[in-house]
């Protein structure tokens, strides 16, 4: 792709810094992910590897985490867009909404589904209402999910057929056990609904940690080009939380190997940048 001139983003890593004390589930355990990790560490990574803008993602469910983002991405001309946190079952949800909505870098919504008690808090009936809020302005909905909810999503998108949403890390999949026909079913009816994009991201952290091989996420990721095509699927890192199996290369590096060989340029162009662009609506 030599002499071809097309922009590189990551659709997907977190900031987060310990002293703000709203990341509830990074603790000392945590390992490798407990310090700060902001802009200054990410930034020679991307530079690196040739990439030209992020998505940096909510890591906390606070409003407050989300305009730290929003921060930061003032200050730093390689974030492209913020996707934070708003309590979807607050009665304050369009006030927030409405307010945040003023701000250029805020692109998106993800709840943290994967982390609540209920498996079908998506579904509650203020969560819908204010969901709907969102079906009308047509804006971004990110997911966070495991294989478990993928049919609740579907009641989601039963209701909201027109919802722009993306499934964060393919659904979580555990990579490092054998695909599953639950898993591919859920999917591909997920990836009926054409408003629903796929992030190729959060695979590693699904694998053995120690062990993990380029030809164990083949299967998986053959299978979402197959359901999704070139035009639903994006890029991301997951970074930091990628470093619990592997770095920033690693990631990268497994992406192109699983993708290069089957793709086209110009179906490569859409994957590693385009379709997050135009899914976020990015401000480039």
């Amino acid at each position: 792709m030599k002499g071809v001139k097309y922009i590189k983003i990551d659709a997907h890593q977190h900031f987060w810094k310990i002293t703000r004390q709203d990341y509830g589930w990074l603790t000392e355990e945590q390992a490798i992910l407990y310090r700060d990790y902001l802009p200054h560490d990410l930034e020679p990574l991307i530079r690196q590897h040739g990439i030209d803008r992020t998505i940096v993602v909510q890591a906390a469910p606070t409003i407050e985490e989300t305009e730290f983002l929003l921060e930061l991405y003032s200050k730093y001309d390689f974030i492209a867009g913020v996707v934070g946190w708003l309590d979807l079952e607050s009665p304050s949800f369009k006030d927030d909404y409405h307010r945040l909505r003023e701000q250029v870098g805020f692109v998106g919504i993800r709840p943290m589904l994967h982390d609540l008690n209920d498996d079908r808090w998506i579904v509650r009936q203020e969560v819908m209402k204010n969901i709907e809020l969102l079906v009308s302005d047509d804006f971004p909905l990110d997911l966070l999910i495991y294989p478990r909810h993928l049919p609740v999503v579907l009641e989601l998108l039963e209701q909201f057929p027109q919802l722009r949403a993306v499934i964060n890390h393919a659904a979580k999949p555990a990579i490092k056990n054998v695909i599953t026909p639950f898993w591919i079913e859920n999917m591909n009816k997920i990836a009926s609904y054409e408003n629903v994009m796929c992030k190729i991201s959060g695979l590693i952290t699904e694998a053995d940690h120690q062990n993990w091989k380029h030809e164990d996420f083949r299967p998986f990721i053959q299978h979402l080009v197959h359901v999704f095509g070139i035009d639903r699927l994006m890029f991301g890192s997951d970074w930091p939380v990628c470093l619990l199996a592997g770095s920033y290369q690693n990631v990268y590096e497994l992406f192109q190997n699983s993708l290069l060989q089957d793709l086209s340029e110009k179906e490569y162009i859409k994957i590693i940048g385009e379709n997050a662009s135009e899914f976020y609506r990015l401000n480039l």
